[in-house]
């Protein structure tokens, strides 16, 4: 097949469009606007529904009744656009509503930058709103990532009747990169949804609720959400690995900084430094069978997570190590992005460090 060029953002949409996805509704906020912006000329042309909300909180509410009704639907936002969303998001959870919310992140806390950043992984990954409850977290780190994990975002997020969140930082909703994107899939394709709130006649009643009062009845609520979530945990871990079989040191990193780490790699082998990486794609589940392993291996001596952040994600390394090897940290924030040099010279003085202990 032949590719285009398109940004992340465009391939984010079209990676929604052509999985069936006819409803969105969003705000605008930078660096996040060609979502919205190319969604509104493209949702008419397919029959679908475009609506620029008046806000984040009436957006995500959006989202809650087209994708409680059965429709594929989607919102997008960035950083601080996305903590709006979070009680919408907590209620869609709760009443078991599947559907896609885009978070291109910029830099913060507060309204902080434009520019990209990696602060919202405890937002994504540890439930950003109230209560019990965990979102599928994808985190692409290419245009055709982009494209490829929204599509299947709608997927998981319909199996599991769980929300599915794309997580990438500006940088990739702003890069341009050849894609070849996938079929347009009919909605006929797409399986029927017993539990949505159809409106047709002659069928049996369907409730979708958030509100549940009673303890007796909202603790097996959450017991058979994390039933799913165990379930998830188990069958949906996503991650890529580079040269870590031999590796005395083992990044990781991800989105657009596992590009860089990448190269990091490449130049700590040219200087006979063993080292490989690991990236995560589903930021939750975490992967961290992929780090058990490289962590139970005798030539691992360290690890070091880079990140566009203070540290989030190198505790679910933590976690996932388990004291077997010691885990660094390199991070840089505010928008300000590591070169290859910095993340070699972190690798070697973490290197260092851990032969040393």
């Amino acid at each position: 097949m032949s590719k285009i060029l398109l940004h992340g953002t465009e391939a984010i949409c079209e990676g929604a469009i052509r999985n069936g996805c006819r409803a969105f509704f969003g705000y605008p906020i930078t660096p996040q606007n060609e979502v919205p912006e190319y969604m509104s000329v493209k949702m008419p042309q397919i029959g679908g529904t475009f609506v620029q909300a008046e806000s984040e909180i009436a957006a995500i509410n959006m989202v809650y009744g087209a994708a409680g009704a059965g429709v594929r639907a989607m919102t997008s936002s960035s950083s601080p656009g996305v903590s709006l969303k979070q009680e919408g998001i907590s209620y869609i959870a709760c009443a078991r509503i599947p559907c896609v919310v885009v978070n291109i992140m910029r830099a913060g806390p507060g309204l902080g930058g434009i520019l990209p950043a990696q602060g919202d992984y405890f937002q994504a990954t540890k439930g950003g709103g109230h209560g019990d409850y965990h979102l599928i977290v994808l985190a692409p780190c290419s245009v055709q990532e982009a494209c490829d994990l929204t599509y299947r975002a709608f997927d998981l997020s319909d199996h599991y009747r769980v929300p599915a969140m794309i997580l990438a930082d500006g940088m990739i909703g702003q890069l341009m990169e050849p894609v070849e994107l996938p079929p347009m899939r009919s909605l006929s394709d797409i399986p029927e949804k017993p539990w949505a709130t159809s409106g047709h006649f002659g069928k049996d009643r369907r409730i979708l609720n958030s509100l549940i009062i009673k303890p007796e009845e909202l603790e097996p609520h959450i017991n058979e959400l994390q039933k799913t979530y165990d379930e998830i945990y188990a069958k949906e871990r996503l991650f890529a690995e580079y040269m870590t079989e031999d590796a005395e040191i083992v990044l990781t990193a991800y989105g657009t900084v596992a590009r860089i780490v990448k190269s990091a790699v490449n130049e700590l082998r040219k200087q006979g430094i063993k080292a490989g990486c690991i990236r995560p794609i589903t930021l939750y589940p975490f992967p961290d069978n992929a780090f058990e392993r490289c962590a139970s291996r005798p030539q691992t001596k360290a690890f070091l997570s880079v990140e566009l952040s203070l540290g989030q994600m190198v505790e679910d390394v933590r976690l996932a190590v388990n004291g077997k090897k010691p885990v660094y940290f390199y991070g840089r924030t505010g928008g300000n992005v590591p070169d290859e040099s910095e993340i070699v010279k972190a690798a070697k003085d973490a290197l260092e460090k851990a032969v040393k202990a």
